[in-house]
């Protein structure tokens, strides 16, 4: 059963919340951003908290949906007040990132450099070139930029060469013995 559905998503300052039969919108200011649940959870907006009921306990799915729901809706209210951010860092001898407009620009010591072109709602920043600040205000948009940007040069585990979350730890291996 679900723990984390009981509890209420509470609004911060500056937020509001409206539920319209089963799609939840947030506005703050870092946006808007909307939600649609599941037809097997009832959600309310009281006091500044905003609860997920289920429907019927009995089935599975229902607790199921139950969690997840509030989790979206946590995550959509953080979005719009918050926001999110992932941080990547680049080792290897000349890999380095650079922001022109709205490209990312890679050298990943390929034959060629890898242009990546920045979504809409994600902010990129390079504060030096091996550093790469990815935020937005969708978590899961953030992410997935953050991982198909550390797709392109996946850390090795022999030199530890390649693109990494910040504070990731990469095992690495002994090399080749004489």
């Amino acid at each position: 059963m679900s723990r984390v559905g009981k509890y209420p998503v509470v609004i911060p300052a500056g937020v509001t919340v409206a539920v319209n039969g089963n799609v939840i919108t947030a506005k703050g200011k870092l946006g808007e951003m909307t939600y649609t649940a599941s037809d097997d959870v009832d959600v309310k907006v009281e006091d500044n908290k905003v609860w997920v009921h289920p429907i019927a306990l009995e089935t599975g799915i229902n607790r199921k949906d139950w969690g997840t729901t509030r989790a979206q809706i946590n995550n959509l209210v953080k979005g719009v007040h918050d926001g999110f951010t992932k941080k990547l860092e680049i080792n290897g001898v000349g890999y380095k990132a650079q922001v022109n407009g709205k490209i990312l620009k890679l050298n990943l010591g390929f034959s060629h450099d890898v242009d990546f072109p920045i979504p809409e709602g994600i902010k990129i920043v390079c504060a030096t070139p091996t550093n790469v600040e990815i935020s937005g205000s969708s978590k899961q948009l953030v992410g997935q930029v953050a991982a198909k940007i550390r797709s392109y040069r996946p850390p090795e585990p022999y030199k530890g060469k390649g693109i990494k979350y910040e504070g990731e730890y990469i095992l690495r291996k002994e090399g080749k013995k004489k």
